[in-house]
């Protein structure tokens, strides 16, 4: 039994260590917003946060997040407020929309990082995010406009 804290919620999963923590998260305790894209952490589509920092769930086995905290797209916020998807529904960001979750939880931690991001910061720290439809344009502009929101004392 391997206890996981996701989204400051407790769990008690009977999983073998090394399963996935993507297929934990999303088959196991039902969280189905972390997608799966490639399954050799080259699309970014299943980044979550691991005691914050962005990872790659495709490729980390469950054991390595026991004891630790996990937020998922589901806990980024409770009610959509957090700035980053604000700035998603403003700058019309998602195509298809499949990369998104992905996309935000790696730019979560980019403005944790670094509030008032260049483009060139933005471009670094999304490199390892694919977006198929091509939205980098607007993914970009969207974490300008999180930056101004989180500067106006919308961090959450």
């Amino acid at each position: 039994m391997i206890q996981l804290t996701v989204n400051q919620k407790k769990y008690d999963v009977d999983v073998p260590e090394d399963m996935p923590l993507l297929w934990v998260i999303r088959d196991v305790i039902g969280l189905t917003g972390t997608k799966y894209g490639c399954g050799i952490a080259q699309c970014g589509a299943c980044t979550i946060h691991l005691n914050g920092e962005a990872i790659k769930s495709c490729i980390t086995p469950v054991s390595k997040a026991a004891g630790k905290n996990i937020t998922t797209i589901e806990g980024l916020s409770p009610d959509n407020s957090h700035p980053l998807q604000i700035a998603w529904l403003e700058a019309d960001t998602p195509q298809c929309g499949y990369c998104q979750s992905g996309q935000l939880m790696a730019a979560a931690v980019l403005l944790k990082e670094k509030p008032n991001p260049t483009d060139e910061d933005i471009d670094d720290a999304m490199s390892g995010n694919i977006c198929r439809c091509g939205t980098y344009p607007r993914i970009r502009k969207a974490i300008h406009i999180a930056a101004g929101l989180q500067k106006q004392g919308g961090n959450k």
